[in-house]
This record gives C-alpha cells, structure tokens and sequence, in this order.
C-alpha cells in the first residue's frame, strides 16, 4: 500500500521559516519534518510514497535528489575536468519516492486526484507533510480492512493550549492540569486510508478533501473513525515546530523509532 503525503500547502500560519522552502522542508532535528512523516510510515513495513508537491516543490525535489549525500562523508576531486566526487559509508533508507507537481494553487483534494494515475486500482494511505504522531499504522490498517468501508479517518484529541483548573463548587482550587488532551472532542489527524472510489468523488483542482468529499463519504456511510490516543502534534506555527524539536532533542520524540538518530 502506498503513502501519499500532501506537502504543497504555503504554510502561511508559520510564514517565518517557508519564505524559502515548502512547510514540509522545516527541520526537526537536522532532518525535515516530511522525513519524520515519511519514517512514521518506514518503521510499519510501508516505503513507498507519493509526495504531492506544489509551492517550492523544487526544494523538496532537491533534496531527494541528493539524498545519497546526507548521512555520508563525501570526497570531491576538483583537480581534473571531471569534477568527481566518491561518497563514503554511503547510508540510505530503502524507500521508493514518487515527487508529483500537483499545481501551486490546488487545494488538498484536487492534489489527491492528480496522484490517481500513480496509485492505481488499489486502496492507498495518505496524511499530511507536517503532522507527527505515535500511531500503530498496522492497526491502522486492519481497522481499515475489517469495516470494509471507502475510507478511514484517524480522530485525534489534541492537547489543549491552557492549563486547566480544577475547582470545589464553591471554587476552591484544588488543582491544576497543566494542557490536558483535548476537551472529549475528536478532531481530523490525516492518516487515512482509502479506497480507489474516492477519486470519483473530487471534482477538481480547486476542491477541498476536508469538504465535499469528506462530506459525500460520510453522508453515504462510507467513513469511519480510528480513535488514537496516544502522541498526536501538527505543525502549525513557529511555537508547534519548537515544541516538536524540543521533544527531539530530549531524546523522548514519541514518533522516534529505536535507535533513530
């Protein structure tokens, strides 16, 4: 099953890091966060993805076009016309990566229905370029399997942006939960898995994924709710990127496989 990742967006909320690269490209630790997305999916088995591009997607095809170099020491031997260089301890992960330019101005669904050719007749997953989570895609998947519906959506609590008092009826404070999960309500967290149909049920490019079709799916039964409760964190704003880079830099990322660097 394929991954699609949508990664086209401008990124306007965090406009102070994607005045020169795409939203996808800003770094958590020294790798970007579509890298993190991609790995979320690595470390289940899936390695093959489709990566919707769209504002400064030459950024994103550059850096996969020299992917081999990342991670390597490399010699450069400037002194003949050929300009060789030889890479060393040449380190890569073992992904198939499909980079589609899906048009600058597309919405999120009309990005979905231009990849249709890439993926085929066959149900394919897809997520967000700057959305990080702790989610077991295996269970995912059977979950997606065993309803036998078009489409899956993951629900997500996310944490609150206050801490939250806790009060006696004659408002005593008795504590204090410093941003707790959500209120109770579900909301969206990409990682969905679909089924082929839904193509049919874009209109365009200038159609939203989050409306009408997310909407003619439910409205005919056709889509259905993988609650996740564990790690969940967008990456919306300059303060959303800093609290993701500092959960990598203290070693406890909830998305970071054993022994990823």
């Amino acid at each position: 099953m394929k991954a699609v990742i949508l990664a086209g967006g401008y990124g306007t909320r965090i406009s102070e890091e994607t005045q020169l690269r795409p939203k996808p490209m800003i770094e958590i630790g020294e790798q970007p966060i579509l890298w993190h997305v991609m790995n979320v999916y690595a470390q289940h088995g899936y390695r093959e993805f489709i990566v919707c591009l769209g504002y400064k997607g030459n950024v994103i095809k550059e850096y996969f076009a020299h992917y081999h170099l990342f991670g390597s020491d490399v010699t450069f031997d400037f002194a003949n016309s050929k300009n060789e260089f030889t890479v060393h301890n040449r380190y890569h992960d073992s992904w198939k990566v499909t980079l589609v330019d899906t048009g600058k101005e597309t919405m999120t669904g009309g990005r979905i229905r231009r990849i249709r050719k890439y993926v085929g007749d066959e149900p394919f997953m897809l997520t967000y370029g700057d959305g990080l989570s702790d989610i077991d895609i295996e269970k995912l998947v059977e979950f997606h399997k065993a309803h036998g519906k078009l489409a899956t959506v993951t629900a997500v609590q996310p944490m609150g942006r206050f801490g939250v008092l806790q009060l006696t009826p004659s408002r005593e404070v008795q504590g204090f939960e410093e941003k707790p999960q959500g209120d109770g309500g579900w909301v969206s967290g990409g990682f969905f898995i679909l089924q082929p149909e839904v193509f049919d049920l874009i209109d365009g490019d200038m159609t939203l994924w989050e409306k009408e079709p997310m909407s003619r799916l439910a409205a005919s039964g056709q889509l259905m709710a993988y609650h996740h409760n564990g790690f969940w964190h967008p990456m919306d704003t300059l303060r959303d990127r800093n609290y993701l880079e500092d959960l990598w830099k203290s070693g406890k990322a909830p998305w970071k496989k054993k022994g990823e660097e």
